[in-house]
């Protein structure tokens, strides 16, 4: 959805109060993400324990929740963002700092029904544009995953194939078993 808004900028957007569901700012537009449904916060959910029980302990990287990156003139809030530990700042204290002026290491997008697919693509695709390693276009309609790399075509994940991850994560993951965590009744 489209806030119509005089138009802003960058900066502007970011003095802002944040909103529920989050609103990101696109090419000097602002616009608010719909509000997560059961399926989407339970995907989001098991990404976000899976990569931190197997990256967090060793300090490779960190999955945050909802966590905005601003950069390259977009501010942006993927549903999974995934940060190496190198590329965490942190303060005096050893705490993560709150403004995140970079792009994610890995984004993961989980398509809602009312979402854009091609606006969502778009925002994986500046990230990648930015440095970002990796970017997944997950749709829980149809149970594949879209996996964007650096300088090579999407890859389009379904049923047992193993699902690219950024190589510093021992991680194996096929489209099979992400769309398992959905059943949580026999």
């Amino acid at each position: 959805m489209t806030i119509a808004t005089q138009p802003l900028s960058l900066e502007e957007f970011l003095k802002l109060p944040e909103t529920k569901p989050a609103s990101e700012y696109i090419d000097g537009e602002i616009y608010q993400k719909p509000m997560p449904k059961a399926r989407h916060s339970r995907l989001q959910g098991s990404f976000i324990r899976t990569i931190n029980e197997i990256a967090e302990g060793i300090k490779i990287a960190y999955a945050f929740p909802e966590l905005r990156c601003t950069f390259g003139g977009r501010s942006l809030v993927p549903d999974v963002t995934v940060l190496l530990w190198e590329r965490i700042e942190f303060d005096d204290n050893g705490e993560p700092l709150d403004d995140v002026r970079v792009a994610p290491d890995w984004t993961i997008e989980i398509l809602s029904p009312e979402q854009s697919p091609n606006r969502v693509t778009g925002n994986i695709l500046h990230c990648i544009r930015h440095g970002c390693q990796l970017g997944w276009l997950v749709d829980p309609g149809d149970r594949s995953i879209l996996a964007f790399l650096p300088d090579r075509q999407p890859v389009l994940c379904e049923g047992s194939n193993l699902i690219p991850v950024p190589k510093a994560i021992p991680l194996d993951l096929s489209s099979d078993l992400v769309f398992s965590w959905l059943k949580m009744k026999e």
